[in-house]
């Protein structure tokens, strides 16, 4: 049921004087999301003006149901706490008081928004703990919050949880596995935490290596275990693919001025702040969730398939959730190659698990008409990609600093993708002139009055 036509009301940013950075150019007026050309629409092999047509026409026959509370959605803020509260401003639901982290307090409309976070908190930096501390600032001011998970998030998990068990013929290898992508946050983790008294406890360089690099009794198994899951191409480029990354890792670590021994300290260290209920950091695993159902939106880190829609059609997001939490605790190995993984890792590749017109309309069953996901990083603000039929709305604007420098940008990065229950959607990024709008009723309005004129052109 799409709302009657209503003008949309855009965020005030409030407190922009306190972020660290001076050159953040938040949108301030709408453009119409179909409208964007390539920055706004995408269907694959279809030009913009078809795309548009099936846009409306989708809409037109779908029956949206909209949620009952604004929801903010900030994806793939990459170990960023300084874009975190950017993009909380830019939603409008903090007012930031002043410029220390802790310096900002929720607006009224923050009091009744729900935060869903999609995943990716950690990895590229600045900083991964730097992030997780302001993430924790902001839970504690009462806001309701969900984290999903992320393909770098549960990376980390499993990599660090191996250190130690690399006998594992399903599991040895996950550290290794990480590569360079994990040094960065062993680093952070050094230079806050290790003291003199910790590495005298350090066993020697030869001992740490086994410790961290996958066993000769992993290499012998391994393959033999996998058939059972992989095809034979597969195990051998994953084969391939750890040699190398074993073989690089310790050139990595002194590039980044860490050591063997100061890797492993950091991985022990890092297993004591996520994994212990005492740890600083035990809080951020147990809150994640893999996916939410808030009307026709399924919000999630990267995508679904064909059996993801169909447990969704036979159970409900509670049992998904379940299941998530199930398999997290288990094999790293069958999580991340199973249906439940592909959630996080998918980008709609021949590789990945597909989503075929069985799967979207095992969506469609339960109510799902659009997915709101992170995953496919975006230079240009929020994007809306048609696929099987479904609304997929790209949400990761490229945030965090490092991400930005390699990739050319200007300045920092804020935005937020928010969900209003008048029946609309706001796109806003710092990276785009405008504010994405997309709003069915008058889309549709805007869409028969064109056909009405092209009608009256050809009489």
């Amino acid at each position: 049921m799409l709302p009657a036509f209503t003008s949309p009301s855009l965020p005030h940013y409030q407190g922009l004087k306190w972020l660290q950075t001076n050159d953040l150019n938040l949108p301030e007026t709408t453009h119409d999301w179909l409208d964007c050309s390539k920055h706004g629409l995408r269907q694959r092999k279809t030009g913009s003006i078809k795309s548009r047509q099936s846009a409306e026409s989708l809409l037109q026959e779908q029956n949206w149901k909209w949620p009952q509370q604004q929801i903010v959605f900030i994806s793939d803020l990459h170990a960023d706490g300084h874009a975190l509260l950017a993009s909380l401003v830019a939603s409008g639901g903090i007012r930031k008081t002043g410029k220390a982290d802790h310096h900002f307090k929720l607006t009224d409309q923050g009091k009744s928004m729900l935060f869903i976070f999609g995943g990716d908190f950690l990895d590229k930096g600045p900083s991964n703990l730097h992030l997780l501390r302001v993430l924790r600032l902001f839970i504690e001011t009462g806001a309701r919050v969900r984290l999903l998970a992320g393909n770098h998030d549960i990376r980390i998990l499993f990599g660090m949880r191996c250190v130690n068990h690399t006998d594992d013929p399903w599991n040895g290898h996950f550290f290794v596995r990480m590569g360079g992508k994990g040094i960065p946050f062993l680093r952070e983790i050094r230079d806050e935490f290790l003291t003199k008294e910790i590495m005298k406890d350090i066993p020697d360089k030869q001992t740490c290596m086994k410790r961290m690099f996958p066993s000769k009794e992993w290499w012998e198994k391994f393959p033999e275990l996998a058939a059972r899951v992989m095809p034979a191409q597969s195990i051998e480029q994953e084969m391939k693919k750890i040699r190398y990354k074993a073989d690089n890792f310790e050139a990595l670590c002194e590039k980044a001025g860490l050591t063997l021994r100061e890797a492993y300290a950091a991985a022990i260290q890092w297993q004591k702040l996520f994994l212990d209920k005492e740890g600083e950091f035990y809080w951020f695993f147990k809150r994640m969730r893999l996916a939410s159902h808030k009307g026709s939106f399924l919000f999630i880190h990267a995508g679904i398939d064909d059996c993801l829609a169909e447990m969704l059609r036979n159970h409900d997001i509670a049992y998904l959730n379940k299941q998530f939490k199930q398999q997290l605790r288990g094999s790293a190995f069958e999580f991340y190659y199973g249906a439940v993984g592909n959630a996080i890792r998918t980008k709609y590749r021949r590789v990945n698990m597909q989503l075929t017109q069985t799967g979207a309309e095992h969506a469609r069953s339960v109510g799902i008409h659009a997915i709101v996901h992170g995953h496919r990083n975006l230079r240009r603000g929020q994007r809306i990609a048609l696929r099987k039929k479904i609304f997929h709305f790209e949400c990761d604007i490229t945030l965090n600093a490092s991400s930005r420098r390699k990739e050319g940008f200007d300045g920092a990065g804020a935005g937020a993708t928010l969900i209003r229950p008048e029946g609309y959607i706001l796109g806003i990024s710092n990276d785009y002139h405008a504010i994405k709008l997309f709003h069915p009723r008058s889309i549709m309005e805007t869409g028969k009055k064109n056909r009405s004129g092209a009608d009256v052109a050809e009489q």
